[in-house]
């Protein structure tokens, strides 16, 4: 059977992808952080995936305001580039497995996650930051990606709690598949930080190493945590570490913490990341 092996927690900071395609990762602003994401990528490498479930949140690329799903599951084949602004990054296209996500919708709706199919959207940072981070920058992916948004953009966001509870929801769904895959489960985004308003540029270290530590230790701790907290402790964007559970729980009630790094600045915000492997 397909089996979830593994997950990795990692922030998804644009400036981090520009930094990688305008040849800046060499400067020495850039050095401490790439350089903390080699043994990262080592695993990866070791690891070789045949799936990556991608965790991430749409910045207004894919969805705009007129339609914005809570959770929306990529079924295409493949997933083109988003251009945000600047022009779409120089990264391959990310291609999907249909069937699987398929089989994943089934399995998940049926479970009363209600889960919106989406069968054609382009990809931004928010998946191909962390892709970058863990595989470098080939000529082509890997492996296969499935994209799973998560609306943290638009008030009311998923609690930890939900998104907890649908990583156990999927860790279920990818064991029925019949099909020897090894998975890996990304959960992306923040951690601690806030792009707008007076507070623009908060950094909270004492959240963000807790909240690690939480995600090794006691993860009954976070899905605790209001979302609230989020904002008034860690930024108004910190409400992204909720995905970060959906890759915990997905993991089931064991792991194992194989790598840790975290760095302050990239950009405007705190950058974390965390591989854990499920243990039976």
């Amino acid at each position: 059977m397909a089996k979830i092996i593994a997950g990795v927690g990692t922030s998804h900071t644009p400036a981090i992808g520009a930094a990688i395609d305008n040849g800046k990762a060499g400067e020495p602003y850039w050095v401490p952080l790439f350089k903390g994401y080699e043994p990262a990528k080592k695993w990866m490498a070791e690891t070789k995936p045949d799936v990556v479930i991608m965790v991430y949140n749409d910045h207004v690329n894919a969805f705009d305001f007129k339609i914005i799903p809570t959770f929306g599951l990529g079924c295409a084949e493949e997933f083109k580039i988003a251009d945000e602004g600047w022009g779409a990054r120089p990264v391959p296209v990310v291609k999907g497995y249909p069937e699987l996500a398929s089989h994943m919708i089934q399995s998940l709706v049926l479970d009363e996650f209600d889960m919106t199919i989406v069968n054609e959207m382009q990809v931004d940072h928010g998946l191909t930051t962390p892709m970058s981070l863990l595989f470098g920058q080939p000529k082509a992916w890997p492996c296969r990606v499935i994209p799973l948004a998560v609306n943290v953009i638009q008030y009311p966001a998923p609690t930890g709690n939900r998104c907890y509870m649908l990583g156990k929801a999927i860790k279920k769904a990818v064991e029925a598949w019949d099909e020897d895959l090894k998975v890996v489960i990304f959960g992306t985004g923040g951690m601690s930080h806030q792009i707008q308003g007076p507070r623009a540029g908060l950094v909270n270290s004492k959240f963000d190493k807790a909240f690690l530590d939480g995600l090794s230790n006691d993860p009954e701790r976070l899905v605790k945590i209001p979302p609230l907290e989020y904002l008034r402790d860690a930024g108004a964007e910190a409400i992204e570490l909720v995905m970060w559970l959906m890759m915990r729980g997905a993991l089931g009630d064991k792991v194992e913490e194989v790598y840790r790094f975290y760095h302050v600045p990239a950009s405007s915000t705190a950058v974390g990341t965390i591989i854990l492997e499920a243990r039976p």
